[in-house]
């Protein structure tokens, strides 16, 4: 038998006016004071076309069809060098990546998780099709790339960022359209324009960096093993 998607009730905003046109800050439930972080152009960028990647991690890395300028790339993770053994006179070096994803992040994530709508939206669903553990950590991953600080994220830039995630990571189509029903109730088609945009605006905050590594995705959820979310194991569901 068919589900039913749902409808719930979301109270109604007005977005505050701003000179970037629709700015992530506008579309948000509990405004909070302080600078707008600057946003990329949203005119159509060729680093729009990424590569789609699948839960089959591939060793390959993308290729990338013109350069970026300089100014503009987002400095790929650092690798250090650091000492493994100390034998006399002669050691040796390992090198290890330094992950970009800061404990802050991991405290919008939380604090997002307490959000009364994020809250419902994920125990809606049940069979983890939009929300299982990967996509999650992938959100986390998304705030480290975007630019803004740990404070201004909230509701909107949560499913912002899910939504990306399974647009890299799934095929169906349908199961995140539940995302408008628990954002926007149920005149939802009227603002799904503009969510577009916003999603457009994030993706290029982030330097079309989208696809998520699987060692990146196992650092984040060893920053706090025992968290809740990491239970969402889609491979475990009957």
């Amino acid at each position: 038998m068919a589900r039913r998607q749902p409808q719930p009730q979301v109270e109604e905003r007005s977005p505050q006016p701003s000179t970037l046109g629709y700015s992530l800050l506008e579309v948000v439930d509990d405004e909070v004071p302080g600078p707008s972080a600057p946003w990329v152009d949203s005119s159509p960028s060729p680093w729009f076309l990424c590569r789609k990647r699948k839960r089959e991690w591939s060793d390959e890395s993308e290729e990338e069809t013109e350069e970026e300028p300089e100014k503009e790339r987002t400095p790929e993770p650092e690798e250090t060098w650091v000492l493994e053994t100390l034998q006399g006179l002669k050691m040796k070096l390992k090198r290890r990546r330094v992950s970009p994803v800061l404990p802050e992040h991991h405290q919008a994530f939380n604090r997002l998780l307490e959000d009364p709508v994020v809250k419902r939206f994920l125990a809606w669903d049940k069979d983890l099709r939009v929300s299982d553990k990967y996509l999650l950590a992938m959100v986390i991953a998304y705030f480290s790339r975007a630019g803004l600080f740990s404070w201004q994220y909230q509701r909107i830039h949560f499913f912002l960022a899910l939504y990306l995630a399974n647009d890299m990571e799934e095929d169906d189509e349908d199961p995140k359209q539940a995302i408008f029903h628990f954002l926007y109730g149920k005149n939802n088609r009227f603002q799904r324009p503009l969510f577009q945009k916003l999603r457009f605006q994030f993706f290029c905050s982030m330097h079309c960096r989208a696809w998520v590594s699987p060692e990146e995705l196992e650092e984040i959820q060893a920053y706090d093993p025992e968290h809740w979310v990491w239970a969402r194991n889609r491979a475990l569901l009957s």
